[in-house]
């Protein structure tokens, strides 16, 4: 009877620490996963807004491939009834380096301007209480202008270059609602007159709210400080919709501006934002995502060597 009661005392002390030792695994876990941080997830559904960047960045490993339009007409008697009088495209490469760093490279077609831009996140911002409530990524780019110039402008390599860098601040307010502004700093090699400055400062705006399901609604505005004054220029806006399907991402939006490398629509958009011709364009992007790390899984997977 004494053994049998024995072996009863050392089965309940058994149950008893193995009950204690999951219960303390699962309290440490728990722990872990409040002292984790939890950061917040596309603030923006793109690495644009419309035109503009925005604070997100490609994840390691993938590929992004965009063509970009702009359709406009002129105010002239050649003016086209169906269809648009001018186009400017571009296609452009981005490449996640890292989850926080990537790079692109693009070429426009009616302004003659190839572009390459780096992008690190520097800040994430936190869902939690702790930690940052913004995100704050930095961007840089440098243009070329391949176009031929003027018999008064000197030929020079470095005249046509141009620079622009940008502080891109955003904060995800709410599931539908994010905002985003944009410090940003261009240097133009190239100037057609002397008065017009080299440096110029400007501040962007950008917002995103989600319409429903895979829509959201988008606008842009840069404010430029000390704009060309050799000629009429204005800040550029926008307002459009982002359509996201899977791994492809349509952009529409109306604009006034025709250029789409930075320092080119943010100092030198020509016209106001107003349904007169040309001053109204149309825009549409097309982004596709390649996921080089998951095709390589899949293939493993598979027993396919890549």
């Amino acid at each position: 009877m004494k053994i049998k009661e024995i072996t009863f005392f050392l089965i309940l002390v058994l149950l008893a620490n193995s009950v204690l030792a999951q219960k303390g695994l699962l309290e440490i876990l728990e722990k872990e996963q409040e002292d984790a941080p939890q950061y917040t997830m596309a603030t923006f559904k793109a690495t644009r807004i419309s035109y503009g960047h925005s604070v997100e960045t490609r994840k390691k490993g993938i590929l992004e491939v965009s063509v970009a339009n702009r359709f406009w007409n002129t105010p002239s008697l050649y003016s086209q009834s169906f269809g648009a009088d001018k186009m400017n495209a571009r296609i452009a490469l981005e490449y996640g380096i890292s989850d926080r760093l990537s790079t692109g490279w693009g070429g426009s077609t009616w302004d003659g301007l190839f572009d390459g831009y780096v992008k690190y996140k520097l800040i994430r911002q936190r869902s939690d209480k702790s930690g940052s409530p913004l995100s704050i990524t930095l961007f840089q780019n440098a243009s070329y202008y391949s176009e031929a110039l003027g018999p008064y402008i000197d030929d020079d390599f470095s005249n046509r270059l141009s620079f622009t860098t940008q502080a891109l601040i955003a904060r995800k307010f709410t599931s539908d609602f994010s905002f985003q502004i944009a410090p940003t700093f261009v240097h133009k090699g190239l100037r057609f007159s002397g008065e017009d400055p080299q440096n110029h400062f400007a501040l962007g705006f950008g917002g995103r709210y989600k319409l429903g399901g895979h829509i959201s609604f988008v606008s842009e505005y840069y404010a430029v400080f000390n704009p060309i004054t050799s000629r009429n220029t204005y800040g550029p806006f926008s307002i459009g919709v982002n359509w996201e399907l899977g791994d492809v991402m349509l952009q529409f939006m109306l604009t006034n501006a025709s250029h789409i490398v930075e320092d080119a629509y943010i100092t030198d958009t020509a016209y106001n934002f107003n349904f007169k011709n040309p001053n109204l364009n149309f825009g549409f992007t097309a982004t596709y995502v390649i996921h080089f790390n998951r095709k390589l899984k899949g293939l493993k997977q598979t027993g396919q060597n890549p």
